[in-house]
């Protein structure tokens, strides 16, 4: 099969195209004919090994598994023999080890069937930023009718699905974004929209129930000025934070000061399974959120994909296809 492979960390320059083995599967596992694929913050981290930290889980000196990619949309090609879950020709989204190829392997319960109201690249980036928006707004967040709540990074992977799922629960959302991208950051359901080069959208004090941080690396007073009391603050990564830690040494401070505080401050490490991939397929056919796919690139132009996601000026996510004739 055709992949797009890395040997060493580096910038979207370290990826090749290769014709490889497709991947073996296990009992549980499924493999899966790829139609699209995301590109989010996640995938650039991988590439780049950076910061340095994330390489603990990932690899030291390389990229244990060379394939990067973790979003996926396709087809199931061959099930293995424990699997109970889908059978050959389902239409799948979900996560897999190593999604820019033609093939790609995924467990049985990370996946999940494709809503019938998105296109294969729609599907094919939801899974990662679409989960993640999920946990951080239902699960962490807690977000309920009339919350007042705060999206830093509105227009990115993450924050446009977190505007839609809060705006779906009943919250009252306010999307952060550049000024360009305010008008994508109304239509996704938010009732006020702030320019952050312009205004301060921290400012207010006591002004918001929920803040969920999808981006950036602010201090955690002035976002904890921003708190109601009670509020809650949900830190999705960071960005910024430098070489080794990437922001992670925010995440633990947050954690550590929601000891001795009423506000909660918390973050999480997003998990992928069945269960939300479900409910977020819900909550895209009955057209409470949509995929928001900036621009596609085919598989052999991956790099330029990467390099399109650093530019900063992406609004949603990035798709690659397996379909030639389907390009930016």
């Amino acid at each position: 099969m055709t992949a797009i492979v890395q040997d060493r960390y580096g910038s979207a320059d370290v990826l090749e195209v290769r014709e490889i083995p497709r991947p073996d599967i296990g009992d549980h596992d499924v493999l899966v004919r790829v139609a699209a694929a995301g590109v989010d913050r996640g995938v650039w981290h991988l590439v780049t090994g950076r910061p340095a930290v994330t390489r603990l889980a990932f690899g030291l000196r390389r990229p244990r598994n060379p394939v990067p990619g973790l979003d996926v949309a396709g087809l199931v090609d061959t099930v293995g023999a424990g699997v109970t879950r889908f059978t050959e020709g389902d239409v799948v989204f979900g996560t897999g080890h190593g999604t820019f190829a033609q093939y790609t392997r995924a467990d049985e319960d990370r996946l999940a069937g494709i809503p019938t109201n998105v296109t294969m690249t729609e599907a094919g980036v939801l899974a990662v930023t679409g989960s993640t928006a999920l946990q951080a707004v239902e699960d962490h967040g807690r977000v309920r009718p009339g919350d007042r709540v705060l999206v830093l990074g509105a227009s990115g992977g993450v924050g446009t699905y977190a505007v839609q799922i809060a705006y779906a629960v009943g919250g009252i959302v306010t999307g952060v974004a550049s000024s360009d991208k305010l008008d994508l950051v109304r239509r996704l359901g938010a009732s006020g929209v702030i320019d952050y080069r312009a205004d301060d959208p921290l400012a207010e004090p006591g002004r918001y129930d929920v803040i969920i941080d999808t981006g950036g690396n602010r201090r955690l007073r002035d976002l904890r000025r921003a708190l109601t009391p009670t509020g809650t603050l949900v830190i999705v990564g960071g960005e910024n934070g430098g070489r080794w830690l990437g922001g992670t040494d925010r995440q633990i401070r947050a954690k550590l000061t929601s000891l001795v505080t009423r506000q909660r401050l918390t973050t999480f490490v997003a998990s992928e399974d069945a269960i939300h991939l479900e409910r977020l397929a819900d909550l895209v056919e009955t057209g409470h959120v949509t995929p928001v796919v900036d621009c596609s690139y085919p598989l052999a132009q991956t790099a330029d994909a990467i390099a399109h996601l650093e530019s900063g000026l992406t609004r949603g996510k990035v798709a690659i296809t397996t379909d030639r004739t389907e390009s930016r």
